[in-house]
């Protein structure tokens, strides 16, 4: 199955998992970098969860037109991370994005969150979605700050302290 093109930036492509996608998204969260504001446990993925995971996804996507999906350099292919939202039963979606340790630091986090704001408002009848960070994860706020969101409250998430926000759909 090829993949899907969702969305393009300047430097990144958001696409639907094809075959590699367990293995990348196994190895993304092996790192404990990676995982460190986001499971109160610390364990790494398994396989089975990675696997769980990806096919969680992919039927997302393919009932409600959303879910996490693959980030890659345009230029090379290359695997930089996960983005996307999730559907949620009973409010708007939640913005998240992991990118792996090699990619931090270049603008990629921002670069995908912004484009994933304008492409839910273009794409879907949303008047806002939200999305959370650790309170002690100042790079994730200021990113989700920066694409124009608004923080609500502090509330738990996977047992650890988060920052919650929202952003509304913008004025026509």
């Amino acid at each position: 199955m090829s993949d899907i093109t969702i969305l393009e930036t300047e430097r990144l492509r958001l696409s639907t998992w094809t075959g590699t996608g367990v293995d990348e998204v196994h190895a993304l969260h092996a790192d404990r970098a990676v995982n460190t504001y986001l499971f109160s446990y610390g364990d790494d993925w398994s396989r089975d969860k990675a696997e769980g995971r990806v096919a969680m996804w992919l039927r997302e996507f393919e009932t409600v037109g959303l879910g996490k999906h693959r980030v890659s350099l345009r230029t090379t292919g290359e695997f930089v991370g996960r983005a996307g939202f999730t559907p949620q039963e009973s409010q708007a979606p939640e913005i998240s994005y992991s990118l792996a340790q090699p990619h931090w630091g270049h603008g990629y986090a921002h670069e995908i969150a912004a484009g994933l704001s304008h492409w839910l408002f273009r794409t879907h009848g949303y008047d806002h979605f939200i999305g959370f960070a650790h309170v002690d994860n100042a790079g994730s706020r200021r990113i989700l700050e920066k694409i124009g969101m608004t923080p609500t409250h502090q509330g738990d998430v996977e047992g650890l302290p988060h920052q919650f926000y929202r952003k509304d759909r913008p004025a026509e």
